[in-house]
């Protein structure tokens, strides 16, 4: 069954130096990018990440330092990759998890201004494990009936979750879906706002999942102490808090996601302190009186020799 897109679909793949996203780097990037009339434009690019890429990761994806010592930095192609992806809605396999975070990290280090705004992600990772529960060399099998070759190069992997989402829309047409609470539905239609909607399970608010929505559509700490608590709560009862996560080892776009909560609570903040009604002159004029008698009694208070004897003891 082919996409019905509205506007393009960008599929894409990392390879990277390690699953750390603050600290680890992109070594290879490829996006399969679907227009509306399917029509299907590929960018694959191999990135010196300049840093050594630990064994164990060259062993998992292939690639070694030797294979991108003359490769580009991500910073001399984040605007390329940018321009590429354009506004296209964004799809990988366990991209909602890992995928947009890195690459997010990625173009705040680089200094592009990439928007998550108004798009949408559909994560087929998610369709697959809600539905069927394997990975994607299994979903390949299973739902293509061919052996995935190459698994964990860059391209492959994304062609190969290409072909995945398309015979899972054939596949799950008209399939009924029953979730925790016993709420059944037909989640996978060929709708990518449906899809990103069924595939976007925690509903972060920055992808690495530090901050997520609540049932209600708040704002939530996702994590430690304040976990299920209001942002903007945490910042009224523990100010300190949001300094705590800025100075941490946080995402890039976690920190930026909650500078945006913080200044927009400022924001609120200020404007109800402004609209706060104004005092009238009786109420004035009784302030100062109360405030007159107490500096009257502080006035009258006497320092005794008891006092200074007490002082002297105390400090010497």
């Amino acid at each position: 069954m082919e996409l019905k897109l509205k506007k393009p679909l960008a599929f894409f793949d990392l390879e990277t130096t390690g699953i750390n996203i603050s600290a680890d780097r992109i070594v290879e990037i490829s996006i399969l990018k679907v227009l509306p009339n399917a029509e299907e434009q590929v960018y694959t690019k191999r990135i010196n990440p300049l840093m050594p890429i630990p064994a164990e990761s060259s062993m998992f994806h292939g690639i070694y330092d030797e294979d991108i010592i003359d490769a580009p930095t991500f910073q001399g192609i984040s605007q390329e990759v940018a321009d590429f992806i354009g506004d296209a809605d964004l799809a990988g396999y366990n991209s909602n998890k890992f995928d947009i975070p890195m690459l997010m990290e990625e173009f705040l280090r680089s200094g592009v201004d990439f928007s998550l705004e108004n798009r949408v992600f559909v994560d087929v990772q998610n369709i697959f494990h809600q539905m069927e529960q394997r990975t994607l060399k299994a979903a390949y099998k299973f739902y293509c009936n061919e052996s995935l070759e190459n698994a964990h190069s860059a391209e492959a992997d994304v062609r190969a979750t290409y072909e995945v989402l398309k015979s899972q829309l054939t596949k799950y047409e008209g399939a009924v879906y029953e979730d925790k609470h016993g709420k059944q539905s037909v989640p996978v239609v060929n709708d990518v706002p449906a899809l990103s909607e069924f595939t976007n399970m925690t509903r972060p608010v920055d992808f690495a999942g530090r901050i997520v929505y609540n049932d209600e559509g708040v704002e939530v700490i996702n994590f430690g102490k304040h976990k299920g608590r209001p942002v903007t709560e945490v910042f009224d009862v523990e100010p300190s808090y949001y300094a705590w996560m800025q100075n941490g080892d946080f995402p890039l776009y976690t920190k930026k996601c909650l500078e945006n909560i913080w200044n927009s609570h400022r924001q609120a903040k200020r404007a109800a302190k402004s609209s706060e009604p104004i005092h009238a002159p009786e109420d004035k004029k009784q302030a100062k009186k109360e405030f007159q008698k107490q500096e009257n009694k502080s006035e009258k208070r006497e320092i005794t020799n008891d006092m200074l004897a007490g002082l002297k003891n105390k400090f010497g």
